[in-house]
């Protein structure tokens, strides 16, 4: 494909684009012009980051979630993104569940691959949470907290000797009772277990949920058979001829039976069965046990691991940065569902999996990230006057979970965490229902006015919004009519500058897309033709330009 640079803008010349056709020669005025179609009427306006008056909205910025890979391959969104955009955010994708293996093996290369890039052109990124509830590295997690090995010594549990008995005291179960066969061999007594009866052996000890047990018994048959053996309530999945022991005729043979018991199983006992030929004849069976050979880790060793974890991951993903990320989610999602005495919302917490505040305690959480991040930032290089951390959370628009991490954040404050924002997650819809519709932009305005309140950097994320028509179904992309669009493009104008009124110049922190392109809903700046593939501005794209100029 033929390209022309023009005044250091990059035109794609044709109408369609190839996947080569992003490879820049980048310089101080690099601009990707994302859009080869130029269809009217939107074709004379400039990139939508331009329209933001920096001396009216100093702090203001647009930003764009993609993926890394997305990004790295510099292709059509790369291109939008880096024209479009003032900085870059890659949500999961960079955060420590997608770096981290089970072996705390980290492989930083595609962030390495992006920031080198980034920074090569004069871009900004927007750090990923640096500790959540998910998407966390709960292999690794659970590798360190494993419990830990220690020495252990074998447990006699029963020993039955039928040579000296006169009567079997233990279980048929089925078939002809078991009975004790005097002068046997003449000389010991025996236990005589006939044929095609199941009887447990031995029986009557406690079992140890998780030790491994070894079962020893001496028998005999005047022919040759195979039995089969179920170790209190696990038949066993071992031995020959189809998991059964052969017991060969007219001698005394040793049987071993390596078991352990079923899950839930208290009582021990050791059945036999199968011996379909003959009777069987027991001497003496002996039970002995290895309890589990670990134990879980104290409160001071599991703590003492996770701080570890912080520290490594930390320390990692500082060392790549190299002070050019800024601006991070300290935190993501901290907040549960379960009321405090209070009537705030407790924090999450987990009986299955790691959680950071878990460990740390819910006060010591954000403190404790804030600090060792911090430090990582500052040891490789960053100016510590410049970092920003905010705590993201989604559903703020409920007035008691906005109340609830303001409480959070104030304690967190109060113990010396770093939280110099809130990003808060929205979820918009527009519909044609008027009442309906009136709900959503008191619930956005109160959310706006709630967010200003806090005093803090605000940032506004995942900025898509739906389109429901009047019945409340989804209107998809590939439905929407002209007029619904331009409906759902004035509405993303008002959200953008009810930000800008409503939350002090100070404290704007900026707005961030979810999707810069349409996917199965309409909620990008850009529409992707079926056909050629090419990203036509639609509606939206025109609201983003005239609401961030003050239109």
């Amino acid at each position: 494909m033929k390209r022309i640079y023009r005044d250091g803008l990059f035109i794609l010349a044709a109408g369609a684009l190839s996947a080569s056709c992003a490879n820049y020669d980048v310089t101080d005025e690099f601009r990707g012009q994302p859009d080869p179609s130029f269809v009217e009427p939107y074709k004379d306006y400039s990139p939508v980051k331009t329209y933001i008056d920096k001396s009216k909205y100093p702090n203001m910025t647009l930003g764009a979630t993609l993926k890394v890979a997305e990004f790295n391959k510099q292709e059509l969104a790369h291109a939008a993104a880096v024209t479009n955009f003032d900085n870059l955010a890659f949500g999961t994708t960079l955060m420590s569940g997608t770096i981290v293996n089970e072996k705390g093996i980290m492989n930083f290369l595609d962030m390495k691959d992006l920031l080198d890039h980034v920074e090569e052109i004069g871009g900004e990124v927007f750090g990923s949470p640096l500790a959540a509830n998910e998407n966390q590295p709960d292999g690794w997690f659970n590798t360190l907290t494993a419990p830990i090995e220690i020495q252990v010594s074998t447990i006699e549990d029963k020993t039955v000797d039928y040579t000296n008995m006169e009567e079997f005291t233990g279980t048929t179960i089925s078939g002809k009772t078991a009975m004790i066969k005097k002068n046997y061999d003449g000389n010991d007594n025996a236990l005589q277990v006939q044929k095609s009866s199941k009887v447990n052996i031995v029986e009557g000890f406690d079992v140890d949920p998780l030790g491994s047990y070894t079962i020893t018994f001496y028998a005999k048959t005047e022919k040759k058979l195979s039995l089969v053996c179920t170790f209190a309530g696990n038949k066993i999945q071992e031995g020959e001829a189809n998991k059964k022991y052969a017991i060969a005729e007219g001698k005394w043979v040793k049987v071993v039976v390596e078991a352990k018991p079923a899950e839930g199983v208290t009582d021990g006992y050791l059945m036999i069965e199968g011996n379909l030929v003959g009777d069987v004849y027991i001497k003496k069976v002996s039970v002995t046990h290895t309890p589990d050979n670990h134990r879980p880790q104290t409160e001071t060793e599991l703590k003492d691991t996770i701080n570890y974890a912080l520290d490594t991951w930390c320390d990692g993903v500082m060392k790549i940065n190299e002070g050019r990320i800024k601006s991070f989610d300290l935190i993501d999602e901290p907040l549960g569902t379960q009321k405090l005495e209070n009537g705030m919302y407790d924090l999450k917490h987990s009986t299955d999996k790691v959680y950071w505040q878990d460990v740390f305690g819910s006060e010591e959480y954000a403190p404790k990230v804030s600090n060792v991040a911090r430090a990582a930032f500052e040891r490789y290089g960053g100016n510590a006057s410049e970092l920003k951390f905010f705590i993201s959370e989604s559903g703020l628009d409920d007035n008691q979970k906005m109340e609830s991490l303001k409480y959070w954040i104030g304690i967190w404050d109060g113990k010396g965490a770093k939280i110099d924002g809130i990003n808060a997650k929205v979820n918009l819809t527009y519909s044609e229902d008027e009442a309906k519709q009136k709900e959503n932009v008191a619930s956005l305005d109160n959310l706006l006015t709630n967010l200003a309140a806090t005093g803090k950097l605000v940032r506004i994320s995942n900025f898509d919004i739906k389109y429901q028509d009047a019945t409340g179904s989804s209107v998809a992309a590939s439905d929407i009519k002209e007029d619904q669009r331009q409906k759902l493009a004035d509405y993303y104008a008002y959200v953008i500058k009810s930000y800008m009124s409503k939350i002090p110049h100070d404290k704007q922190a900026g707005i961030c897309k979810g999707n810069m392109s349409d996917t199965s809903d309409p909620v990008g700046l850009w529409t992707i033709d079926s056909k050629s593939r090419d990203w036509v501005r639609n509606a939206t794209y025109k609201a983003f330009c005239d609401a961030l100029s003050g239109k």
